[in-house]
């Protein structure tokens, strides 16, 4: 049975249609997702800021803990009577606070998994909680149409804001370094912001146009952000809560916005099973990420390690960030393939009897579809392949044709063969088409291994030089020494330009640090209510 002849490759050499951007080659990176099964919708997902591969999932009357490696449940809190909802870490990742159907908030202790507060208050549920930039309270937004502040310590209500919503608060974000400043978003379509210094609660009211789902602010803390129908908005805090832009990229509900790449990229998730990228200096979408079923909640780890999502279904769906230096197992899988039928390609068939066949299947590869270089090649005929490649319109309107066979040559080690006892007027060409085409980054590889041919096959070559090749191998040499001042010119920029950015990114850090000072706290022990809570199951 004769062996398929498999046709050059020629798509992967022609101009690609769609630019690729650093952002499209750094989210491609996005492993495979790995799936995880709950029995409800995925309310809410979290990080831990202490172990970044950690990560919990509020679903149904639990809140899991998850390990970002094993994909296995680390701690189970399950101390709820009722559904739980957006169970969220605090900065130092030592305490989880969490809301409930019944109206509660708790506070865990992650590391003994123990109720250490219960806040009662509420009259409905509550669905978004969060720490202050302090981490001393803690601010709750339930369907009451209220946004209570509570202090860690005393498990007390520090103040209360009753309504400033005519509609459930489904949404809420703390000012990451001002412990005295956050907004709330509610269902009436209204975002308001508050300042707990000052007499008036409410400083700001503002219109989303649809109901608010999600809420987030900026590292620097001059911006925060709003999601709701199909819209994302920017507000500009320092220029009095100015609507900057608009994004409306989803054609569904956005249901959650998240911080990515240290604060330089948001995502937002929806139910149009999108999750959209955006780089927060042009608000412009970068890339896109696509899921199986609506995206109700999100999270993203630290130094984008992970993107997790949750959907309406229940599925966890975690993608993990691939690192260059380390191969995948794919990629090891092929290679031992391929050894392994190579091994076999050649292994010696002395000992096996010969035996008869019926019929031989003849070979199903249609040679009127075939190039006539495929057929060349096919044959063993490199230096015909060639010279049928370097035919002159081919060479000027689709020099892909010409770079696929000198690739395949390549990979023969017959292209030195092919290029031997050739006319000098053919060298001159091979060798002007080097020149031409070696700036090219689609062409660059191949074309500098062929020019290394070339000087390889001169080598070799006892008889003196025609004048016009001579010519035609200081061109080469030209054409090969201008690319590496080019590259050298753009290896000096590149390392003035990541020396500016790194400046500006280091003032912008002392600018923004927190002004609080981090301090060792005994264990938080358990109050009084906490000890005495007890689920009932029925």
């Amino acid at each position: 049975m004769q062996n398929t002849f498999i046709p050059l490759n020629i798509r992967r050499f022609q101009q690609r249609a769609q630019v690729e951007t650093p952002d499209t080659v750094y989210w491609d990176r996005l492993a495979k997702p790995e799936l995880l099964k709950e029995h409800n919708t995925i309310d809410y997902l979290d990080f831990s800021p202490s172990d970044p591969d950690n990560f919990v999932v509020t679903c149904s009357v639990r809140v899991q803990i998850y390990n970002l490696v094993t994909k296995l449940v680390v701690k189970n809190l399950s101390r709820f009577q009722k559904t739980a909802y957006g169970a969220t870490f605090r900065q130092d990742g030592r305490l989880l606070a969490a809301g409930d159907e019944e109206g509660h908030v708790k506070l865990f202790d992650t590391t003994s998994r123990n109720i250490l507060r219960l806040f009662k208050g509420h009259t409905a549920p509550v669905h978004r909680t969060f720490f202050t930039a302090d981490k001393l309270q803690l601010a709750s937004f339930g369907d009451d149409r209220s946004v209570r502040l509570w202090d860690v310590a005393n498990e007390k209500v520090v103040q209360t804001y009753e309504d400033t919503h005519t509609d459930y608060i489904r949404a809420g974000a703390m000012h990451p370094q001002a412990g005295h400043m956050f907004v709330s978003g509610g269902y009436d379509g209204k975002i308001n912001l508050y300042d707990t210094r000052a007499e008036k609660a409410v400083q700001h009211t503002l219109d989303h146009g649809a109901p608010v789902e999600s809420m987030l602010f900026l590292p620097n803390g001059s911006i925060f952000v709003s999601a709701g129908g199909s819209q994302v908005r920017i507000w500009d805090l320092i220029s009095g809560c100015r609507l900057l832009t608009m994004m409306s990229q989803h054609h569904k509900t956005v249901t959650c916005l998240r911080l990515g790449s240290d604060g330089k990229r948001l995502l937002s998730g929806g139910l149009d099973r999108h999750v959209k990228i955006y780089d927060v200096s042009t608000y412009k979408t970068v890339h896109t990420l696509t899921y199986p079923n609506a995206v109700v909640s999100m999270a993203v780890a630290g130094k984008d390690q992970a993107v997790v999502a949750g959907m309406v279904d229940g599925l966890v769906s975690i993608r993990r960030m691939m690192v260059d230096s380390k191969p995948s197992h794919l990629k090891k899988i092929r290679a031992e393939r391929t050894r392994g039928h190579i091994k076999d390609l050649t292994r010696p068939t002395s000992g096996t009897p010969h035996q008869e066949v019926d019929h031989t299947i003849k070979d199903r590869v249609n040679w009127s579809g075939l190039k006539t270089y495929d057929k060349q090649l096919r044959a063993f005929n490199h230096k015909k392949a060639l010279d049928n490649a370097m035919n002159t319109q081919r060479m000027a309107n689709h020099p892909e044709v010409l770079v696929a066979v000198i690739t395949d040559l390549l990979h023969r080690k017959s292209l030195d063969k092919a290029l031997t006892d050739r006319r000098d007027a053919t060298l001159v060409r091979f060798i002007d088409f080097i020149c031409k085409h070696v700036g090219e980054t689609r062409f660059m590889r191949p074309l500098m291994m062929a020019a290394s041919t070339v000087l390889e096959v001169f080598e070799r070559r006892l008889v003196a030089y025609s004048p016009k090749l001579m010519r035609a191998l200081e061109r080469l040499s030209s054409a090969i020494q201008e690319e590496v001042r080019l590259t050298t010119e753009l290896m000096r920029l590149k390392g003035a330009m990541d020396m500016l950015i790194g400046v500006s990114m280091d003032n912008g850090e002392v600018a923004h640090k927190p002004t609080y000072v981090e301090t060792k706290t005994p264990r938080m022990q358990p109050s009084q209510a906490a000890e005495k809570y007890v689920v009932f199951v029925e």
